[in-house]
């Protein structure tokens, strides 16, 4: 076989290709890439927003009584104090934007108008933080965005 300009061409073609797919190959099988959905049954949520809102509207009506913070301790949840714990009943929803697996949901079942999320069951990072709950048939929810 003669090499000459377009034998050179196509060696070089066929080389670039087995290049890129090599690389194609490697993230599909590699488990550090892995290429998950943001979140699970992302059209369900996406239709539940309109019903979140009238629950955000009531959360910020609370007022600064309302909030959540970040602490050398942990993420820290105040309740208003004219709030009666035991009747807040709900879950805290902690969502980890770069990994699923940490991912947590706690029920809220107070003993006080403080939750204290220790910093020892959250990873360094950036928490998306969602706080759904009722108090006396009132529903509420804070959606927030925290960085450890």
């Amino acid at each position: 076989m003669k090499f000459n300009w377009g034998t050179g061409i196509v060696f070089g073609i066929a080389a670039f290709m087995i290049f890129i797919l090599q690389y194609v190959i490697r993230v599909q099988l590699d488990t550090r890439y892995d290429n998950e959905l943001v979140t699970e049954k992302y059209y369900q949520k996406e239709t539940e927003i309109n019903g979140n809102r009238l629950k955000q509207e009531n959360a910020n009506k609370l007022g600064a009584d309302f909030k959540v913070q970040t602490t050398a301790k942990g993420i820290e949840i105040y309740f208003p104090l004219a709030f009666n714990p035991k009747e807040i009943k709900g879950k805290v929803s902690l969502y980890r934007p770069s990994n699923q697996a940490f991912d947590q949901t706690i029920p809220l079942e107070l003993s006080s108008n403080h939750l204290l999320i220790p910093k020892s069951r959250l990873v360094d990072g950036r928490w998306d933080i969602a706080i759904d709950f009722t108090y006396q048939g009132m529903a509420y929810l804070k959606q927030q965005t925290l960085v450890l």
